[in-house]
């Protein structure tokens, strides 16, 4: 939550004002009293009667506590209770007037936890909670014109939301061709075949520039007059790049590089993305979001060729470079030209799952040399005697329908367009979310919540006999059977099905 790009934040706190060490970083030091090991006091008292409070100084993302954590003289109104802050603080939140949504998204954007789920009485009732919760933020949604991002602590958490938004038909807005093609790659998903490309159109959601504006900000910074800076745009890309880098000196122009795509808050997409069950991610981005939102999703990404592949684990090719190692990164034309054998062994590895996987591709404009070359070399390969022919290896996402760039690649991928020329780029890159967001629920695992007790209300009675039968295997697994291969192996299972030692 700490690090989701949005407008609007709710942390849980209690009549003390007391919020947990994991929020602490949301909120600016001096609006802190008090603070150690396990969390901070905010400074200030609450209204009477009030459960919703804004924390001054928080800049451009407001912070505003709410009050979950129930108390000897509260009666027991339990979830009721619970619902109703939730309500009270969605109210609070739209009658702050947001001119302009956090990097032009279409909504401004509200995130929150499972409200009363860690110092709250709704803790161990995390099931009876989200089949009440999520209805609540969908009728804030729709009554106060904003999307809402719920953010979960476990994977039994996000496997019993989805669980209960299948259930209830999830809200997703989107025409009936794109659920069909969100339902199909869900399909893919599930299966092991899907593959992930991440292109720079992501992380503009987050506020990295795109390659053309890249360019327009280090020839503001290189103080280029109106003449040249015009004419870079006759130039292609890696050509404009050299000249800049001649202007500003290489130093200069990676460490603005750094800079700019150094760590920060990411965009709902990156997040989106990170939680789909997939295990190879490639990016031309020079950025570390999509790891970072990987890691606080609780899958934690292997970022190549800077790191070692590990078997069974997810990782992400970095095929440009990375601004943690600005060696790495490839911009300029002699850049291109110098690693040219290192990065025909990286455009290998998207060769290879060009060839293995279907590929989706979010957030680019197909226009890089690199895509299109190897683009070119796998279609020569499929195209030699005795090939099987006519086979998309992937489909791509893109904002708005573009007749000639479809046709161009017509041959390779599917392309999808979230709306056609009339539909505005912010609107159409929400819908882009909306069918990242059905995809993740989708393909998600149905049963990733069976053995957590928190969810144990969910179950209907022959899943119930299943989780107690189980149970007793995991009860087995604590004497020295546990310690054995096998037992390693069934206790990885029992964990991806939600339980949890101790």
């Amino acid at each position: 939550m700490t690090r989701l790009s949005c407008d609007d934040v709710l942390v849980p706190t209690d009549r003390a004002m007391r919020v947990g060490a994991s929020w602490v970083p949301l909120l600016p030091a001096d609006a802190l009293d008090c603070s150690d090991d396990e969390g901070a006091t905010v400074a200030g008292s609450w209204d009477a009667g009030a459960r919703v409070r804004e924390v001054p100084g928080c800049g451009n993302r407001r912070a505003w506590l709410v009050d979950t954590v129930e108390h000897e003289d509260d009666d027991g109104r339990g979830l009721s209770w619970l619902l109703e802050g939730a309500r009270e603080a969605l109210a609070a939140v739209a009658r702050r007037p947001v001119e302009r949504p956090v990097h032009g998204r279409a909504r401004r954007l509200v995130g929150l936890p499972a409200l009363g789920t860690g110092w709250g009485g709704a803790a161990g009732r995390r099931g009876a909670l989200l089949q009440q919760l999520l209805p609540v933020l969908r009728e804030a949604a729709t009554e106060h014109g904003y999307d809402v991002a719920l953010v979960l602590r476990r994977p039994s958490d996000l496997a019993a939301a989805q669980r209960v938004r299948r259930g209830e038909g999830g809200g997703w807005a989107l025409p009936a061709a794109l659920r069909e093609v969100a339902e199909d790659l869900g399909a893919r998903a599930r299966a092991g075949e899907l593959a992930v490309f991440v292109g720079a159109g992501v992380s503009a959601a987050a506020g990295r520039p795109t390659w053309e504006a890249l360019l327009d900000e280090l020839a503001d910074r290189a103080g280029l007059g109106e003449g040249l800076t015009a004419g870079l745009t006759g130039l292609p890309p890696q050509d404009a790049a050299a000249l800049l880098a001649r202007e500003l000196g290489r130093d200069e122009l990676t460490a603005y590089v750094q800079q700019r795509f150094g760590p920060g808050p990411y965009a709902l997409a990156h997040a989106l993305v990170a939680g789909l069950p997939v295990r190879e991610y490639v990016t031309t981005n020079y950025d570390p979001l999509v790891e970072l939102a990987a890691a606080d999703v609780g899958r934690p990404l292997r970022v190549l060729p800077f790191e070692e592949a590990a078997p069974g684990e997810p990782w992400l090719l970095k095929l440009h470079g990375d601004a943690a190692h600005p060696d790495s990164v490839v911009l300029t034309r002699e850049q291109y030209l110098e690693f040219g054998d290192h990065r025909t062994a990286l455009a290998g590895v998207l060769q290879t799952l060009l060839l293995t996987r279907h590929v989706l591709f979010v957030g680019t404009s197909m226009l890089d040399d690199d895509l299109i070359r190897i683009a070119h070399q796998v279609r020569s390969v499929l195209a030699a005697p005795g090939t099987a022919t006519g086979r998309r290896n992937g489909t791509v996402l893109a904002l708005q329908e573009d007749a000639v760039r479809a046709r161009l690649w017509e041959r390779d991928v599917d392309t999808v367009a979230m709306g056609d020329a009339d539909v505005p780029g912010p609107e159409a890159a929400r819908r882009l979310e909306v069918l990242l967001d059905l995809l993740g629920c989708l393909s998600s695992r149905p049963t990733g919540y069976l053995l957590d007790p928190a969810y144990r209300g969910l179950l209907d009675a022959g899943e119930r006999t299943l989780s107690a039968a189980l149970g007793e295997v995991a009860t087995a697994l604590t004497g020295g059977s546990g310690r054995s291969w096998a037992g390693q192996e069934v206790r990885r299972l029992l964990e991806e099905l939600g339980h949890q030692d101790g």
